[in-house]
This record gives structure tokens, C-alpha cells and sequence, in this order.
């Protein structure tokens, strides 16, 4: 029975000690990705990353504005980041949060931006007018809130996209032939000239004078 619980007891020894040396060899990135779910905190010289719904890389942020400062009494309004299009997927709407912490870890300002339509590889800059930022911010990271593919790109995602399509008919079809019953009669048809009326038949050749010059009209059936 004593040599159980010292068994039991050495296992319990040897767990500790495991979970100890795991958490010590995470990094930093990803201690922030672990508190943040997902989205690692990185320094302000750094570039953000932010995951789909599925945990692939979706977008990347780099902060335009260099120069981050604020108080409670006067907070920073906003901040220019450009955010850069890693996925495989063309997005006609993307938006998300970007966050500032101070040396602490504590939040000190968050604010909302958003982009149109974002191409795969394409960058954009954005503002982030809703930001309230009370610190002088030593790490942030960005999240994507909405990522709103194009329905090519929902319906199959593991394909390419289709190549653009001209909207006319495509040479390799034929426009389909219209067909008139033989009970279909033709509408009387007339021509008209500055104000002057002057039937028309199909086959019937017409003259009329323009200038000094006989015009030779005549209206044929299309093959």
C-alpha cells in the first residue's frame, strides 16, 4: 500500500513539474495569443496578425501613426493602420478592433475600423475615429470582427475563383434563333425623314436625296 502512494505521489511530483517547464517555454506572442484568444499582443514596431474563424491567418496591421500618447484628461481620438490582406480569400467588407495595453498589460484604448473590399495581397490604410486611448500604449493587436467573402469564395473555398466572364454572348454560343409562328404577320413599317413619312417593305428598295447625293436604301432580313 506504501509503495502505491509513493508511486501515486512521484506521478503527482512529475506533472507539476511538466506543466511548470510548459509554461515556461511559451513566448511571449504566445502568452498575449493564449489572454487574448487567438490575436498575440506585439510591440508597436511590430505587425499585428489576426485569424479567420477557422485560426488561419486572415489580415495583418501595421500602425501608420508612429506617435502614440494619451491621458485621461486629453485622450488620443485616433490612429492611422494599414491593414494587409493575407488570406486566400477576396473580401468585399472586412472590419475589427484594434487594441493598445500599456507596460503593465492593462487596456487603455480600443477603437473600430473598417474597409470596403479587400483583394488577396491588397493593402488599406484606415482610421479608427471611435478610439479613446488613455496611455502611452507599449503593446496592441487587431481582430477581425466581419470577414464577408465574395459567394464564389463561401460556396468553394478550396477552388479558384471563376475567371471573369464578358456579359455579352459568348462566341461559342449561338444566340438562340427567334422563331415566328406562321400566324405572325409583320408590322406595317415607315420610315421617317424630317417629318416626311415614307413607307418601307422589306425587300423594296427606297430612294431618297440627301444633299446632292441619291441615297440608295434598301431593307433586307438579317441571315
Amino acid at each position: 500500500m506504501k509503495a502505491i502512494i509513493r508511486v501515486f505521489c512521484l506521478a503527482l511530483v512529475a506533472a507539476a513539474c511538466g506543466g511548470g517547464a510548459g509554461a515556461q517555454g511559451q513566448t511571449p506572442a504566445e502568452s498575449g495569443a493564449a489572454a487574448t484568444g487567438g490575436e498575440p499582443r506585439v510591440a508597436l514596431t511590430e505587425a499585428a496578425t489576426a485569424f479567420d474563424a477557422a485560426g488561419r491567418i486572415a489580415l495583418v496591421g501595421r500602425l501608420r501613426t508612429t506617435s502614440l500618447a494619451g491621458t485621461q484628461d486629453a485622450p488620443a481620438r485616433n490612429v492611422l493602420i494599414v491593414v494587409e490582406n493575407r488570406s486566400g480569400f477576396f473580401y468585399n467588407y472586412v472590419s475589427g478592433s484594434a487594441t493598445f495595453y500599456d507596460a503593465g498589460g492593462v487596456r487603455c484604448g480600443e477603437g473600430l475600423w473598417k474597409v470596403g473590399t479587400l483583394a488577396v495581397g491588397e493593402s488599406a490604410e484606415v482610421d479608427t475615429p471611435g478610439l479613446r486611448l488613455t496611455c502611452a500604449p507599449t503593446t496592441w493587436r487587431i481582430v477581425a470582427i466581419n470577414l464577408l467573402t465574395r459567394s464564389t469564395d463561401v460556396a468553394k473555398p478550396d477552388q479558384p475563383a471563376p475567371a471573369a466572364t464578358d456579359t455579352a454572348t459568348p462566341a461559342t454560343q449561338s444566340a438562340p434563333a427567334l422563331t415566328v409562328s406562321p400566324a405572325t404577320t409583320m408590322p406595317r413599317l415607315e420610315i421617317n425623314i424630317n417629318g416626311r413619312t415614307l413607307p418601307l417593305q422589306i425587300g423594296n428598295p427606297l430612294e431618297i436625296v440627301v444633299g446632292n447625293e441619291r441615297v440608295h436604301i434598301v431593307v433586307n432580313p438579317a441571315p
